[in-house]
């Protein structure tokens, strides 16, 4: 039978599926957190034991690997994580292939995560679609013509760094004011604590959820403060709303896709996330640019899908 090996490196997770070629059940799944102290190495060493925890002594036909930062897909070359040191120019592809002695295909997380959703997912019959994941930093693949569309030097996608609020903080990549910048996870968690620390009187609901200790705050805590009626919770989440919307706003004027499918951790954010940011959107938008923008299908697992998406489409 003809398997596919999905494998997914995440800025805070690592996951590994297999899969038989047509089917749309794993065979086998396992995922694991990487440790807050990680690099390339050890990324590559828990993938390693995942790998051969699933495939014990079967060979696969051939490998899909989803990685959250920049990827050169021709080559399989990682350029850099954003998020964990060491994955400077790693020859991905080469370093899989010499191993398992199987064809593998790499791409940027995103953009595998769109042609998951397209395949598999929420997507299914779009064939003009942008992806974006929202959890530890935000990022967006394209389907364009029912195709993946990278750009010239595979860069096309990065609505986490369109700059929506020019006065806002300084993100991670120098510009201030950046959709990443207020809208992921751990920035919105930065932000609060920010405030709190110089602010004892608000945000009671939150410090009680942390027990007063502000490094524990995460974007999931906020947004449970905000689910429980925490007015400083819900202006955190208010703001992230804001300038995801206004990014896509924007993004619809510029090329007009059929479908924004969002994924991520920040997408559970709750209903009211949900409102101000297709508020925004549409307030932003041209009023005949026409869109929907909904939840992945596929959840976490759309970078696995988008995986086996990838190496199928070396078999057809």
């Amino acid at each position: 039978m003809t398997s596919i090996l999905a494998l997914d490196f995440g800025g805070t997770k690592l996951a590994a599926a297999t899969v038989n070629l047509g089917s749309r059940q794993w065979l086998r799944y396992e995922r694991r957190l990487s440790p807050m102290n990680a690099d390339a190495n050890t990324d590559l060493e828990i993938m390693r034991s995942l790998i051969h925890s699933l495939l014990q002594d079967t060979k696969p036909t051939a490998i899909g690997v989803s990685f959250g930062g920049p990827v050169d897909a021709t080559t399989g070359t990682v350029r850099l994580s954003h998020h964990v040191p060491g994955w400077e120019n790693i020859h991905l592809k080469d370093l899989l292939e010499k191993e398992f002695g199987v064809p593998t295909y790499v791409d940027n997380d995103a953009n595998i995560a769109a042609l998951g959703e397209h395949r598999f997912g929420a997507g299914q019959g779009s064939d003009d679609l942008f992806y974006i994941t929202i959890s530890t930093g935000v990022g967006g693949g394209w389907i364009l013509n029912g195709q993946p569309w990278r750009g010239f030097g595979g860069m096309a996608g990065e609505i986490g760094h369109v700059v929506v609020d020019p006065a806002g903080p300084v993100c991670l990549c120098g510009k201030r004011g950046c959709v990443e910048r207020l809208a992921s996870g751990p920035y919105m968690a930065q932000n609060a604590r920010e405030v709190l620390v110089n602010e004892p009187k608000i945000g009671k609901i939150l410090r009680d959820l942390v027990g007063d200790n502000l490094e524990l705050l995460t974007g999931q805590l906020i947004s449970e403060a905000a689910a429980m009626g925490d007015d400083f919770a819900q202006e955190i989440l208010r703001k992230s709303a804001w300038a995801l919307g206004v990014g896509i706003g924007n993004v619809a004027n510029l090329v007009n896709p059929q479908l924004f499918i969002l994924g991520g951790s920040v997408t559970k954010a709750g209903n009211r996330w949900w409102e101000i940011l297709r508020h925004m959107a549409r307030e932003t938008a041209l009023p005949e640019v026409d869109f929907a923008i909904v939840p992945a299908a596929l959840g976490d697992d759309a970078p696995l899908w988008g995986a086996v998406a990838l190496a199928q489409s070396a078999f057809e």
